[in-house]
């Protein structure tokens, strides 16, 4: 499995580096274009997950412990935390958000049937996973409706609820909007929230801040140490990343307003990584000094955690229904309510027996991305090189998006 991650993480960046040469300059434009802070929005809550949330304060102390990881020694662990959910990786949207907003288009891949449904497989399978990991961390994060560990009934409730929202939410691309802009705001919300409490206070300052995030500096020295795989929870996470890039691509290249791809890459990598950065340093600090978040803060980022997880799956519930042409025109609101809540619900259910493992989908995905590679090599090889601009029916009309946002 590692050196099948390794390949694919390769190609990745080796992809990365032909599109930017052949194609840099190149407007993307998606087939429902929007302004460009509501682009990084949808982005960024559609990219991330309740573990952007829910990780880090659980992870800091194992990044620290060297004795029983030494690999992490050549830095420190918000640094690493950071490599995990940040800058580089982003790279993985940015080429799938390339490929079908410019490339797809004309080689059409992933309408073959067998691909489709592979491809719809994986997004299904993603989407268990996403409330999957909000079931397991509730414990945690709300330890006052239990012991602090177990998974009770409380905790099934609330994932099934944030399913069906998340679904409700999907019948319509206008609440896949609107939450992601909210969802937005509320994290930063959060962030300043927290940063407050800790930097703000009596025994703290704004300079201690400062030293904190100075620290993400070492991730910049060693960002080659991210690349490939460092251990086996590195392993997971960069499969984890694979799993989600096709179906982000496939979704957010519906939204971009005519960047060109070298500042598509840029927004990609920079935008969603400030506010993570930010986010990441306020919790080492909470983690690093002992500070208390047990309470309101926790119900807090819980609460923010929930709405990354609707945001989440509301985007993919769309994708992967108008995939297989099952959305709420074709079948009507209440089967297509009532499908995708038991659908989901049941994979969830499989990700908690360990019947699943989000590894297996992250490989199926580095599989789907070689076998492009060689369907354009060998049957549209003379398409692609012809390309030189986004899909001339994709076009954009400013004065509709405003009306829109």
């Amino acid at each position: 499995m590692t050196f099948w991650l390794s390949a694919g993480i390769l190609f990745t960046f080796a992809a990365i580096a032909l599109i930017l040469f052949r194609w840099g300059n190149v407007r993307c434009v998606g087939v429902t274009p929007v302004r460009t802070f509501t682009f990084i929005a949808i982005l960024f809550t559609s990219g991330l997950d309740v573990g952007l949330i829910m990780f880090p304060l659980t992870e800091f102390g194992g990044y620290a412990d060297l004795g029983a990881s030494p690999e992490y020694a050549f830095t420190n662990p918000l640094a690493l935390e950071f490599g995990f959910w940040a800058f580089l990786i982003w790279g993985f949207y940015f080429l799938t958000c390339f490929y079908f907003c410019v490339i797809e288009p004309r080689v059409k891949f992933f309408e073959i049937p067998l691909i489709k449904l592979i491809n719809n497989v994986v997004i299904i399978g993603t989407c268990a996973f996403t409330a999957y990991l909000l079931l397991t961390n509730l414990p945690w994060y709300l330890p006052s409706l239990g012991d602090g560990e177990s998974i009770i009934s409380s905790f099934y409730l609330i994932v099934f609820l944030v399913i069906a929202a998340a679904v409700y939410s999907s019948t319509s691309i206008r609440y896949v909007r609107i939450l992601s802009l909210t969802t937005t705001w509320l994290f930063i919300a959060l962030i300043a929230l927290m940063w407050s409490g800790a930097f703000l206070s009596e025994t703290s300052s704004i300079s201690e801040f400062a030293h904190t995030v100075s620290l993400l500096g070492n991730y910049f020295g060693n960002i080659h140490e991210f690349v490939l795989p460092l251990n086996d929870y590195h392993e997971f996470y960069l499969y984890w990343w694979f799993a989600w890039s096709i179906m982000i691509g496939q979704f957010t290249s519906r939204f971009v307003g005519g960047l060109k791809t070298y500042q598509v890459l840029g927004a990609m990598l920079v935008f969603p990584s400030i506010p993570i950065a930010i986010w990441f340093t306020v919790l080492y600090y909470y983690s690093a000094n002992g500070l208390e978040t047990a309470g309101f803060y926790n119900i807090a980022m819980a609460f923010v955690g929930i709405t990354f997880v609707i945001n989440s799956l509301d985007s993919l519930i769309r994708l992967y229904t108008d995939n297989l042409n099952v959305g709420v025109e074709r079948i009507g609101r209440v089967k297509y309510f009532v499908g995708n809540l038991v659908a989901l619900s049941l994979l969830t259910l499989l990700f908690k027996l360990d019947f699943l493992q989000i590894q297996w989908v992250g490989a199926i995905v580095i599989g789907l991305f070689f076998t492009c590679f060689g369907y354009i090599i060998f049957t549209k090889l003379n398409v692609v090189r012809e390309i030189e601009c986004s899909p001339k029916e994709n076009k954009i009309d400013f004065k509709k998006i405003e009306l829109m946002n």
